[in-house]
């Protein structure tokens, strides 16, 4: 049932930590971005990505333990893309109206 440990212990066997890691951190940040991120001073955003570079840490031994983290980071992308999206949308539709 779980296809991307399959994957991920099948093509990267010497390497699983650090490609969770890796993959964690990605879509953490895709989901920050997208989601809650606002507008802060360079300084503060390095703060706060340094933060989540941390806590990925933990995220990617719940993966290892093949708990669904990388999959339900992955949903959490697509979802906030779409919403962006079509946020996107909505408002150029609405300047086009104006």
């Amino acid at each position: 049932m779980n296809f991307l440990y399959d994957w991920v212990v099948n093509t990267f066997p010497g390497q699983v930590f650090w490609t969770y890691y890796v993959l964690n951190l990605i879509f953490a940040a895709i989901a920050y971005k997208l989601g809650f991120a606002r507008e802060l001073p360079w300084q503060k955003s390095i703060i706060v990505y340094l933060l989540l570079a941390v806590g990925n840490f933990i995220l990617a031994v719940f993966s290892i333990m093949k708990l669904p983290i990388t999959e339900s980071l992955i949903i959490i992308s697509l979802i906030l893309g779409m919403y962006r999206y079509r946020l996107h949308k909505e408002r150029s539709a609405k300047g086009n109206e104006a």
